[in-house]
Order: C-alpha cells, then structure tokens, then sequence
C-alpha cells in the first residue's frame, strides 16, 4: 500500500484525544489522527483516511456509528460546525483532567525536565457565558449545513457569525452563542436591521461590501463596548446603525466604529471613531483600575485572569524590594498588578500601542514604581539593557504562543534571576523554553490553570529558581 494512497476504514473504536483537541486511532500499527470535532474516546466510526506522512495519517470521519459512553449532549445548536468549544460532548471534568495530561505530557515528552508534583488544574467557575470579547463577520457567502442544502430552508447567502476553520470566505451564521451572554441580543438586532434594509454583507473574495465585522467587550463592571467595521463611507447609513445600537442599548458604555477598506480584517493600524460614550471600558481586580480600548489586548476570561494573576503574583514571592521584569507584558496587567508588592516593575513589550496602554494604566491607578519599553524583544532585551536598568530580581515572563526565542533565553540566563514565573498558553513552547532554562534553573511549582472551558486550551504556570 502506498503511503499517499488515501482509503477507507469501515470501523473502528477511537482510543484517546491527542494534542491540539484532536483524537487518534491506531490501525495495524498506523497512527491516525482525526481532524474535526465531535468525536469521543469509545466512539465507533467509520474514517477516510486522505492525508498520509512518514509517521502519522489523517482523517475525517464519515459516519458516527455509535456513541461513547463518555459523551453527554452538546448545549449549543452550533456544535460540530462552528469552529469553537470543540469538547461541548466531554464533561467539565473529563476536559479538566485531559487538559492536566496535556500539560503533564509535554513538560515530560517534550522538556524531558525534572519536576514536582503537577498540581491539580485549576477549573472555570464559570463554563458558559465566559468571554468578555467575541469579534463577528459579515459574509455574503453564508456556509450551509447539509440540512440547510437538503431541506426547504430559506438560501440567503448573507451571514453574520464566525469564520468555519480552514475556509476564510465562509461565515457560519450565529443564533446563539453561549460564550457570550449580551453580545447575542447586540448581534441579532444589527443582522435583522441589515436584512430588513439590505444592506450588503462584504465579499470577503472580491473585497466588495458595506458590513465587515462587528466587536464586543464587556468587563465584570458592567461596562459594554460594540465596535463596528465598515468598509465604505456611507456615513448616512453608519449613522444609522450606530443610532440603533445606541438607543436600543443604553446600556453600552463605548460605542465605536472604523472604515476599514484594507483587504483584510486588522485594524491596529486604523483610527478609531467614538460615536458615543468613552473609548475604553474599564476593569477592576483588588481595585485596580484597567481601562480596555478597541485595540487593547486583555485576557477574555476576566474572572479566571484574576486567579491566573494570582497565581502569578504567589509564585513570584515578592517582598517590596525586588526588581521584577515583565516580559511580553502587554497592556501591563500583570506588571501593574504586581507592583504595590515590588520595589520596581519593568514591563518589555513589542506592541506599542500596548506599552502606552500600560502607561495609561499606571497612571489612572497612581502607580509611581513602573516603566515600560516597547520593541522587539529579542532587540530590546540584552545584556546592556540589563546594565543599564537594573539585574532583575525576579523574571515574570508571558509569551505568546510561539514561546520565548532563545536569545531571549540566553539574556535570562547571563541575567540570572533568583527567580522566574513563566506564564504560557502552550504547555509544548514552553517546555522548550523550560529545558533551556534547566541550565541554571530547577522548578519548584506547576499549577495548569483552564482559562477557555470547552475547548483543548490550556494555561500553564511555572516557578523556577536559580540552582
């Protein structure tokens, strides 16, 4: 049999979930994973096997023919189309504990490092209704189910809704989405007021459309921020709409809209128009005061951000006299959190719109003891920046998904800390970094945190101590 030969295997039980979400099956020796959601350890299915490489396959499942005993039924109408909260079928505590395995395997498979016991992962209280930021799309090429396809069902090809993975043009038209409570009365009204006086959906091919996207925040004070993209200048008509979101949600805090006519969907490079009340929404932990503009990034889980930085902040064991350095910091939660606690935080960051943001958050909380510097962070953070601002006593570091790049690493450890958080939301990158870092560090404390409920994301925080 030739390996790029694709085939069909009629029946088979799935063994176990894999990384990234997805689940696998061993067929004579053959490792395959399978893409997709909707799919359980126990299941009977039947795959097309269509991608083949050196050591692994891939498939898709044509046909559940029975159910795992595992699975529990799904709470959204959108499950197994819409791209997210792929593990709706798992229970919460069946995901908790796949989510500590995950962590689990790839500090040992990958870092191959000494470790502690690995805490017990630490739960969502909430597993509905969590985000405080959802980002909509408009579409005029509405994805159909098979039902839709088959049935009497009315073909408008316009959508508003979410992206369907691995299809840019696609938009999978919303009702209902649990992750966010108000944004679904916001959505709905704008994709009626636009049918009822079509308006059209952007071309997402042809890069043609009045209606591009739609953006809501909320924060645990109650505030509500609603950012509209449109790609042409019909101002009558944006008017329009930003009146009827404005008097049918008093409510709404910041109300904003931009003219984006690039060829794609990034406005960080756009200006910002603020058609009613302020423009940011504002947050709050132990009194601390974040305010949260359009394009600022915040964590969009805002009641399990405040356990994750508190996590952090343990880890750290400040005194009042250590010099901490925050890197990737962003809008400098975790550097203005911490702050009271250290004698000085020093906060790197390549976004500068972030920096100033983090600035700004100092600021308005009266927090005398910070500085933040924006730039490339393997560029900014050498040797003589070390030099010239101080060793740090303490290395809090949340990078992104890619994790720190090694000259980074190598600052760390000419710099030596006598100790280092490091933040991850991917358990493999960081390993990685853990494993450079083993050179001159031993870990002390674990502690897997579930910041995205429902999907196969994890947190994960880590305190290293110089040997």
């Amino acid at each position: 049999m030739k390996r790029n030969k694709s085939y069909i295997i009629e029946e088979i039980i799935v063994e176990n979930f894999a990384a990234e979400g997805k689940c696998l099956v061993k067929n004579n020796g053959e490792v395959i994973f399978i893409e997709g959601s909707n799919v359980a350890p126990g299941d009977k299915v039947k795959l097309l096997v269509n991608t083949r490489k050196k050591n692994y396959s891939e498939a898709i499942v044509l046909e559940l023919i029975e159910k795992s005993d595992l699975r529990i039924e799904p709470f959204c109408q959108h499950f197994g189309v819409c791209g997210g909260c792929k593990w709706q079928h798992i229970p919460y505590e069946k995901q908790l504990e796949l989510k500590w395995q995950q962590v689990s395997d790839q500090l040992h498979r990958i870092g191959k490092l000494e470790l502690p016991e690995i805490k017990p992962i630490l739960g969502s209280a909430k597993t509905q209704f969590y985000r405080n930021k959802l980002e909509f799309t408009f579409s005029n090429s509405r994805w159909f189910t098979k039902e839709e396809i088959g049935g009497e069902a009315n073909l408008n090809r316009n959508a508003l809704g979410f992206h369907v993975p691995k299809r840019f043009e696609k938009v999978l038209p919303i009702e209902k989405c649990y992750l966010q409570d108000f944004s679904n009365e916001i959505r709905n009204l704008v994709r009626d007021y636009a049918n009822q006086n079509k308006l059209n959906y952007y071309d997402h091919v042809a890069h043609e459309g009045f209606l591009r996207g739609l953006m809501i925040r909320t924060t645990t004070k109650g505030d509500i921020m609603v950012m509209m993209q449109f790609a042409q200048k019909n101002f009558e008509e944006i008017h329009k709409i930003m009146d009827l979101l404005k008097n049918s949600f008093p409510n709404i805090t910041s109300l904003n809209y931009i003219i984006n006519q690039k060829r794609n969907d990034t406005f960080f490079d756009l200006d910002i128009v603020t058609y009613h009340g302020k423009p940011y929404i504002e947050e709050e932990m132990e009194g601390l005061v974040i305010r949260i503009g359009v394009k600022s990034f915040y964590q969009t889980n805002a009641e399990q951000a405040y356990e994750l930085y508190k996590i952090t902040r343990d880890f750290a064991e400040l005194t009042g006299n250590e010099l901490v350095y925050d890197l990737y910091t962003g809008t400098g939660t975790i550097a203005n959190f911490v702050a009271k606690k250290a004698k000085r935080v020093i906060g790197l960051e390549y976004v500068e719109d972030a920096i100033e943001d983090a600035k700004v958050n100092s600021e308005v909380n009266h927090i005398t003891n910070t500085s933040f510097f924006a730039g490339d962070m393997k560029k900014l953070l050498l040797d003589e920046f070390i030099n010239q601002h101080g060793r740090p006593d303490v290395v809090i570091t949340d990078p992104p998904r890619a994790g720190m790049d090694e000259p980074v690493v190598r600052v760390l450890l000419n710099a030596a800390p006598k100790r280092i958080v490091y933040v991850s939301c991917n358990p493999a990158t960081q390993a990685r970094d853990l494993a450079w870092l083993s050179e001159k560090y031993r870990i002390v404390e674990v502690q897997p945190v579930d910041m995205f409920p429902h999907t196969h994301h994890v947190e994960n925080v880590v305190k290293l101590e110089l040997r």
